[in-house]
């Protein structure tokens, strides 16, 4: 199995993905995909759309074997979520 290293810092990797996602891909796979992850390569811009975080992964890669992958969640701030959520009720 390959391993693929990293070639831009954690910011960069961000910055291009966030960016090609808002520019190129948001228009083309948002109606109807709410909740599906996107995987985007982040030097060519090629993207896949998935269920799963692996199954767009492997798409994707399948197309572009050395890609810089980034993930988005359609219509979400973030990929997964992390902590538990305020069970507080107001009193």
């Amino acid at each position: 199995m390959t391993v693929r290293q990293p070639r831009h810092s954690k910011e960069e990797f961000a910055q291009r993905g966030d960016a090609l996602y808002e520019a190129q891909i948001r228009s083309q796979v948002e109606e109807g995909n709410h909740g599906k992850i996107v995987a985007i390569d982040i030097e060519t811009g090629a993207f896949e759309v998935a269920n799963d975080v692996v199954t767009a992964s492997e798409q994707l890669l399948t197309r572009v074997p050395d890609a810089q992958t980034w993930f988005i969640r359609i219509g979400h701030q973030a990929v997964y979520h992390f902590g538990a959520r305020s069970l507080r009720k107001s009193v």
